[in-house]
């Protein structure tokens, strides 16, 4: 069963190791074969790679297109390593990840990649409106209790207080 692309007017998209870009007009392609083939809009270039997970995606897409994947999984083993260190929360996204790629579904890995961007769009939101969010009015310049004071402990250093 051949694959069913439309392509918009002067979208592009990857076959194998070739870019092809539409004319000016509405196509649909029916492709056959098992060439490699990526859609304008799932592709990432070291410039858009901004963030961790972009550059584990780039290195999954690299994987994908690429006849040489030994090279590139070494890079990839590197990054992800570096995000879990990061964000230990990632894992379970990391080792489906992984898994397809062991499993050589490097079209599956790009999906699963895609969900990391997601999630690492959701902590970051949570970092950014975490930090905003924090209430003015609690004790403890602005921690509220058990956010990593404990109470039991304050006015138990062996610092000298300031006295001014």
């Amino acid at each position: 069963m051949a694959l069913k692309v439309e392509l918009k007017p002067g979208e592009r998209i990857i076959i194998g190791d070739s870019v092809i870009t539409n004319d000016n007009q509405r196509t649909r392609l029916f492709i056959e074969g098992q060439a490699p083939i990526l859609r304008e809009k799932d592709i990432l270039t070291p410039a858009t790679a901004d963030t961790p997970a972009k550059r584990v995606y780039l290195a999954v897409q690299l994987m994908y297109l690429s006849s040489e994947v030994d090279k590139i999984q070494e890079n990839y083993f590197t990054l992800v390593n570096d995000i879990v260190k990061a964000a230990p929360s990632t894992i379970p996204y990391v080792t489906r990840i992984s898994n397809s790629i062991i499993a050589g579904a490097f079209y599956k890995a790009l999906k699963e990649a895609r969900k990391l961007i997601e999630y690492e769009r959701t902590l970051i939101g949570h970092v950014q409106t975490g930090s905003a969010g924090l209430p003015e009015n609690e004790p403890s310049g602005g921690v509220a209790e058990g956010a990593g004071s404990n109470p039991s402990d304050e006015g138990s250093s062996t610092a000298p207080a300031d006295q001014g």
